[in-house]
């Protein structure tokens, strides 16, 4: 993708209310024609999902930047990714965080992130094959936790992966449609402090989500 391409993908979040100019610099600077599949590549710019095999999608950029946002992250911060996909959002988040821990349940599709990220020479995040309900318990507590499917309740293991004063977001299923939410962590609970609209979601799948069918 050309950088004016990159540009509109950043103009576009900005159009949606996006404001971190942390997250806009980092849609100019992350091509995401570098995290589509071949096939997809020259509808890259556009701000729209695409799939990207095993029933998976990589959400529209606009929606993805407004998650990032919301996160509302420091330099600093530690953050578990739940659904790694092709690894934009993946490297969306590395612009602004300090490490990022990625976990997705499709090998290959790990497998193709990490050749993305490394060729996009994007250092500061580790990739794992497994069941993302269930975290990643050896680098919690996280500041911030991102899930990128939809489920009817948080899994357990992420709230208790959370730290105290972190934010998780997560799309709620329902019958009409998925809830974005914005969570917090205080007091050892969580706690919804803003909806972040409505979206379409593929659904969460693991031994805290949805079952695979025998």
């Amino acid at each position: 993708m050309s950088g004016r391409g990159r540009r509109s993908l950043a103009e576009r979040a900005a159009a949606q209310g996006v404001t971190d100019q942390r997250v806009l610099d980092a849609m100019r600077q992350v091509p995401r024609v570098a995290f589509v599949p071949p096939a997809a590549r020259l509808v890259a710019n556009r701000d729209a999902p695409i799939p990207i095999g095993h029933g998976q999608t990589t959400s529209q950029p606009s929606l993805l930047a407004h998650i990032v946002a919301s996160l509302e992250l420091t330099s600093t911060d530690r953050v578990l990714e739940v659904g790694t996909g092709l690894g934009y959002q993946t490297a969306l988040l590395a612009h602004v965080a300090g490490m990022v821990y990625s976990i997705d349940r499709f090998a290959d599709l790990v497998a193709i992130a990490q050749g993305n990220l490394a060729a996009q020479q994007i250092r500061n995040v580790e990739l794992t094959v497994g069941d993302g309900t269930e975290g990643w318990p050896e680098h919690a507590p996280f500041d911030a936790i991102v899930v990128s499917a939809a489920f009817h309740e948080v899994p357990p293991p992420l709230v208790a992966q959370l730290a105290e004063g972190g934010r998780l977001i997560q799309p709620l299923g329902g019958q009409h449609g998925d809830d974005l939410l914005r969570y917090r962590r205080r007091g050892g609970e969580l706690i919804v402090d803003r909806h972040l609209g409505a979206a379409r979601f593929v659904p969460l799948r693991g031994r805290y989500g949805l079952r695979d069918d025998p």
